[in-house]
């Protein structure tokens, strides 16, 4: 972990809070040109499971090489390491595969997830594997209220996520390039449920490691995925209005927003 990063942790953790902020009033005007929102002015486009491959190889491989290299081999960092990456190790290599149909993500967008996710396993990696209090997390951590609670929430959200995703890849036929308004489970709530189970993660693992890195990624997740959730909610509601009225979901919070 370079020095000057572990002796200037808290201005990287306020740079990236307000970072995020930034984006995600951004995002209420610009849509992120991938799935519906893609569009030709982005420019130079990969296959999607090639994107979404690149884009979050990265923070699965920085993860391993700061664990490795930390002299921190302790219980609760193994456990802490193996959750964050079970996330990430569906990301990379099982959910690509399972990406349907000739859908494209843009160059820029890749390089942006890229960055992002490089800039986050600094985050996550810093504060757990060297910057964290030597004594701050004791095995009886793992009997903790707030670890408990959090991994619950981690895994709830893991696998509403994944039950999302499984609902959109099968709302078409083979060869069927229409859209559908997703109705099963938790998409009665909401129109954007993988968004929610992927925020109520980062807010698990916040919970469950009791960090600020960990508060800050959670805040990062609602400020890139909120707004874009709102958008979808609205396309939704203007190309499927009878559909859409019968439940009236909102965006990515049930009964919130």
């Amino acid at each position: 972990m370079p020095e000057f990063l572990v002796s200037n942790f808290n201005v990287f953790l306020i740079g990236m809070s307000v970072l995020a902020v930034i984006v995600f009033i951004s995002l209420f005007f610009v849509d992120a040109g991938y799935g519906m929102f893609r569009t030709k002015k982005w420019g130079i486009s990969l296959p999607n499971k090639i994107g979404w491959f690149l884009m979050e190889v990265p923070i699965f491989a920085l993860m391993c090489w700061f664990f490795f290299t930390s002299d921190r081999v302790q219980l609760p960092y193994i456990v802490f390491f193996i959750i964050f990456q079970i996330h990430y190790f569906q990301r990379v290599f099982i959910f690509p595969l399972l990406i349907k149909g000739k859908s494209k993500m843009p160059l820029a967008i890749v390089l942006m997830g890229v960055l992002f996710n490089s800039l986050n396993a600094l985050m996550q990696a810093g504060w757990l594997f060297y910057i964290s209090p030597a004594d701050y997390y004791d095995n009886n951590w793992l009997c903790s209220p707030q670890f408990i609670i959090g991994t619950i929430l981690f895994f709830a959200g893991f696998a509403i996520n994944i039950d999302s995703d499984y609902i959109i890849r099968h709302l078409r036929k083979p060869g069927d390039t229409k859209h559908y308004l997703p109705k099963k489970h938790l998409f009665k709530y909401v129109t954007s449920a993988n968004y929610f189970g992927e925020f109520l993660e980062w807010v698990g693992f916040a919970v469950l490691t009791f960090s600020w890195a960990g508060a800050v990624f959670a805040w990062w997740t609602f400020a890139n995925l909120a707004p874009r959730a709102v958008r979808l909610n609205r396309k939704y509601h203007s190309e499927f209005k009878e559909e859409f009225e019968q439940h009236n979901p909102k965006s990515i919070l049930p009964f919130i927003l």
